[in-house]
């Protein structure tokens, strides 16, 4: 085409080719608008709106009615998608007759892949929050104009939908909040933006409502108590001799818990005039025990405790027995980790050995392992790694007996009755487990 012609053509259809580029320029910014919109973090929105920012406020009230949105993008990205191809379209039939439209339908194809959805896409998934504030004001005034028409679109979507048994609810979000905080949190630990202590705490919080008392609880053949039968003396050096600041008083059987003893109550006591440990009362000065459903979660438990400005419990099955006692310590270390302190009992639960395998005792909680560990046991059947051997195993392993599921091989190192007390753990390919983290370590 000589420079005469480019300039004869240009300038005969001059207004259809701004035309399309002018459209190209809409579904554009409908194509980055939908995107950002639908990625932005609301809760970084909601702190610049509570600061002032008046484009913030819009995407909130934006997003709070998503499918309104985005059918008002989608129909507006459509119009003028159509009208781009159609406009081409009757360009490159007048310049090349019928075979214009192969001209015209691959000529658009890449036009509208290239800056109307992958540039565009790309920059918004870039800057989410930049974007979303950017093209808010203008999208607020398309949905005042078509949301109307894309309510009536949603509601005919979800007519045909219902004929086929799906029921589409604008009300009901597809992820629960603990849900997206959760991912939310996993992926910026994916990214390296947050260290894998503040994952587990963040994860520990989340899983409070998860979790029963009777998961975490001091099971009953690992509870230390005090006799009300022994001599006073003798219940005295229990306390002292004990890492417990607590303990429960029980008579007769250690099913039967007739008080907690706090051993600052005992130390008052003793320095009570004409007070020796010979003549003490132990039960007089117990406090009243309290009682709770195994059942109970963590999440009530602890605003238990709060309320009640206490921090131990015993634990009771539906039939009133004893089952074990929960702490208030007990929760904050499902958030915190292990909290220990110069008066706790080392006890070495989990040791890497030089083979690369782990040894664990088998009344370690899966989820300490888990945690410690990076690993992702199920916890759902069995709270402590011997009751998942056995239930995996569904038998009493005997010794050196070995299993293998989820990706590990088991080993009953050591069995006392019907306890399993001690196991080895590897990888089941062979491969060396890597170390734990030390305490202060953040990132895997």
């Amino acid at each position: 085409m000589t420079i005469e012609a480019a300039v004869a053509f240009l300038a005969e259809y001059w207004l259809i080719i701004i035309s399309v580029l002018g459209l190209l320029v809409f579904s554009a910014f409908f194509a980055g608008a939908e995107t950002a919109l639908t990625a932005v973090s609301r809760s970084r929105m909601h702190t610049l709106e509570s600061n002032g920012d008046i484009s913030a406020g819009i995407v909130v009230r934006l997003i709070a009615r998503r499918d309104r949105m985005i059918g008002t993008l989608l129909i507006g990205s459509n119009l003028v998608n159509i009208l781009a191809s159609s406009l081409t379209t009757s360009l490159f039939l007048g310049l090349f007759g019928d075979s214009g439209v192969a001209f015209a339908t691959v000529i658009m194809t890449i036009l509208l892949v290239v800056f109307s959805e992958v540039l565009p896409k790309s920059w918004a998934i870039a800057a989410p929050d930049r974007f979303a504030l950017a093209v808010a004001p203008l999208v607020r005034l398309l949905v005042i104009v078509v949301g109307p028409l894309s309510s009536l679109v949603n509601g005919i979507v979800r007519r045909i939908l219902g004929l086929f048994g799906v029921n589409l609810s604008s009300e009901m979000p597809m992820l629960t909040a603990h849900e997206e905080l959760r991912g939310a949190v996993d992926f910026l630990h994916r990214e390296g933006s947050v260290i894998k202590a503040d994952r587990d705490r963040l994860g520990g919080v989340l899983d409070l409502g998860e979790l029963e008392v009777s998961d975490i609880m001091i099971h009953r053949t690992s509870m230390r108590g005090i006799n009300a039968d022994d001599a006073p003396e003798v219940a005295v050096r229990t306390v002292l001799e004990s890492p417990y600041t607590r303990m429960p008083v029980w008579r007769g059987s250690t099913d039967n818990i007739i008080g907690v003893v706090h051993a600052k109550d005992l130390l008052r006591a003793l320095a009570e005039p004409d007070v020796e440990p010979e003549n003490l009362d132990i039960v007089r000065i117990a406090q009243k025990p309290w009682f709770v459903p195994e059942t109970t979660n963590l999440k009530e438990q602890l605003n238990a405790f709060l309320r009640r400005k206490m921090h131990f419990a015993i634990v009771v099955d539906e039939y009133g027995e004893v089952q074990g006692l929960v702490t208030l310590e007990d929760i904050l270390e499902e958030i915190v980790g292990d909290i220990s302190d110069e008066h706790d009992l080392e006890i070495q639960g989990v040791r890497q050995e030089a083979d690369g395998s782990i040894v664990v005792d088998g009344s370690v909680p899966i989820r300490d392992l888990n945690r410690a560990l990076d690993w992702h046991l199920p916890d759902e059947e069995a709270t402590t790694v011997a009751g998942l051997v056995i239930h995996e195993s569904k038998s009493i392993p005997e010794e050196r007996q070995a299993f293998t599921f989820y990706g590990k091989r088991f080993i009953v190192m050591k069995r006392v009755k019907n306890r399993i007390t001690r196991l080895r753990i590897r990888p089941a390919d062979g491969a060396p487990i890597p170390p734990p983290p030390a305490k202060g370590e953040g990132r895997e």
